[in-house]
């Protein structure tokens, strides 16, 4: 058994499995002991370990099947709510950064289109303000009314919260400063960057993940508190340190990438052969873009409709052609003729 646990533990240094085992085994063990304490007994710890001595008391876990099984169970649990914490970080990133909120549900996409209006309002009135305060000639004033107005977003908002905004100003800031596309240039910028740069927005990029991590388990410890009322605390903690650190990792993450556009753009004209005067200037963003952008797909031509089926010409019957019919078919028209008249 004791090597068992060694190999546990030696497993459990791993990176990756420590990041989706550690937390879901927490997770568990303030689950077990919400539904076991309650809200009556709430902080009752030491009829919580009394109980945990009772248990482990029992001859069936003593032995090594017994905890064999139990290590299966909590390896299992613990797995099954890292996976399940992975699912709904993904939700809450999606959710945070928003840079498809336009294509979200009816109900939702109008909710987050008032919140995003109001947000503009907000932020269009203390843009006013920054330029009282620069016409002003007040420095302490100005540098605060300008960071009230970048809590808030540092552009226009055009998303439902900062971090969103954040990463949306980089693009913002390309176009309105180079004339340059984000979406077109930074997947073949990112082809010809150094290995080390890279790996830094790589991480960066990475790094922001992880900081949306603790929201996941916010939201998964909030439904504890209908048996312990002490996990609204710990999901609130969660929230505030996830907060917290999804805007300093944001803030990170979209300096690295507009650093790199505004320091490589030169060296992708030079690969690409696009003449530039040495400088990311407007005219190279703009040259940049129209290089690179695809090519508006071609105008799909129907073919000519076929002529509608006509009523079919009446084909000849096979064969010789039928004689004359009648009293004159052995005798020339004028010979008929003069009968006729004599006749007459």
């Amino acid at each position: 058994m004791g090597d068992l646990w060694a190999e546990l533990g030696a497993r459990l240094t791993e990176r990756r499995v420590a990041s989706l085992l550690l937390p879901g085994a927490l997770y568990l063990a303030v689950a077990v002991a919400a539904h076991t304490l309650g809200w009556a007994a709430a902080w009752d710890v030491d009829g919580l370990l009394a109980l945990i001595a009772e248990h482990a008391a029992d001859p069936r876990v003593d032995t090594f099947g017994g905890q064999a099984l139990v290590l299966a169970v909590v390896v299992a649990g613990s797995a099954a709510a890292g996976l399940v914490a992975r699912g709904v970080g993904r939700a809450v990133e999606r959710l945070w950064t928003a840079s498809d909120w336009r294509l979200w549900p009816p109900p939702l996409r109008g909710w987050t289109e008032r919140w995003v209006d109001s947000r503009r309002v907000r932020w269009d009135r203390l843009r006013e303000r920054v330029e009282r305060a620069r016409g002003e000639h007040d420095e302490s004033a100005f540098a605060m009314a300008y960071d009230r107005m970048a809590r808030l977003s540092p552009e226009r908002p055009e998303r439902p919260t900062w971090c969103g905004d954040r990463l949306e100003a980089v693009r913002t800031r390309l176009a309105r400063d180079h004339r340059a596309d984000l979406a077109v240039l930074w997947p073949h910028l990112w082809l010809i960057l150094p290995e080390e740069e890279r790996t830094e927005i790589a991480g960066a990029r990475e790094g922001l993940s992880r900081a949306m991590g603790p929201a996941a388990w916010a939201l998964l410890y909030l439904p504890l508190t209908v048996w312990w009322w002490p996990a609204a605390f710990v999901s609130a903690a969660l929230g505030a340190i996830a907060w917290t650190r999804t805007r300093a990792a944001a803030e990170t993450y979209a300096t690295l990438v507009e650093a790199t556009v505004r320091l490589h753009a030169i060296a992708l004209a030079e690969r690409l052969g696009v003449a530039h005067e040495g400088r990311f200037s407007g005219d190279l963003g703009e040259r940049l873009t129209l290089r690179l952008r695809a090519s508006m797909p071609p105008l799909h031509m129907r073919p000519p409709l076929p002529p509608k089926p006509g009523p079919e010409p009446v084909r000849p019957p096979e064969g010789p052609a039928p004689g004359p019919v009648g009293p004159t078919a052995d005798r020339p028209a004028t010979e008929t003729g003069s009968e006729d008249s004599r006749t007459l």
